[in-house]
């Protein structure tokens, strides 16, 4: 049963917020299933990308032992998963919290400056460590991010700072699963020489400004796309 363990990781991720999405007393998030599921895709194809080019250089790759065993361009089909399925939930939390707790979110200047110290930060690094190219790739992407940010000052980064740590309780637990915190040996594993070797639980640093690019930017594109196309702008109504 072990070669099922990614599969699982994947489907009891996703399972319980989809099904939320359908409960009409609330939220009835599934109404916004086109430019949420389109967001998600867009960005996601772009990850996708990223994984194949990384797994085909050898910067990261899956153990055969906790997987169905189909492989498209190197990549297993939970891999494939991982990018529509986990960002499906973890922004489900995020849109959950702005719903349930409206009024929670941070000032305009407090969010500037958070934003201002990431980029700092995170170029730091990325200029830093040019010769990684996990770290210089997630880095660097994260920096581009947050320097978007503080030039259009996006609203949605006032929640979605908070939403974030919230977040990260589940993506900890599901890639700790996946890094080998709780199995002899690592679902996926990485190449050491490609990242700075600082491990947040068993996962690399870097997998942290990973995840929240690839959120955050679909949660930008989400909220773009809903207002071209004239859905909601607020998950209440």
């Amino acid at each position: 049963m072990e070669k099922y363990l990614y599969l699982f990781l994947d489907i009891s991720s996703f399972v319980v917020p989809f099904l939320f999405s359908f409960e009409k007393k609330w939220m009835n998030f599934i109404r916004f299933w086109k430019p949420f599921f389109s967001a998600i895709f867009i960005v996601g194809f772009f990850f996708i990308l990223w994984d194949i080019y990384f797994a085909y250089q050898n910067v990261w790759g899956f153990n055969d032992q906790y997987l169905v065993g189909f492989r498209l361009f190197k990549l297993p089909l939970e891999e494939w998963l991982f990018f529509l399925l986990i960002p499906y939930a973890s922004n489900f939390i995020h849109y959950s919290l702005e719903y349930f707790f409206p009024t929670i979110k941070l000032t305009k200047k407090v969010t500037q400056g958070i934003s201002i110290l990431l980029f700092m930060v995170s170029f730091c690094v990325f200029v830093w460590n040019l010769d990684k190219i996990y770290t210089a790739s997630s880095f660097g992407l994260f920096a581009l991010l947050m320097l978007f940010q503080i030039l259009t000052q996006w609203e949605y980064a006032r929640r979605f700072y908070l939403s974030f740590i919230l977040i990260y309780v589940p993506f900890f637990l599901v890639n700790s699963a996946l890094t080998g915190m709780f199995t002899d040996s690592p679902v996926v594993y990485y190449n050491n020489d490609e990242n700075l070797g600082i491990r947040v639980g068993t996962m690399p640093l870097e997998d942290s400004f990973y995840c929240f690019t690839m959120l955050y930017s679909s949660v930008v594109l989400f909220e773009y796309l809903r207002r071209k196309f004239n859905y909601p702008l607020s998950i209440k109504n």
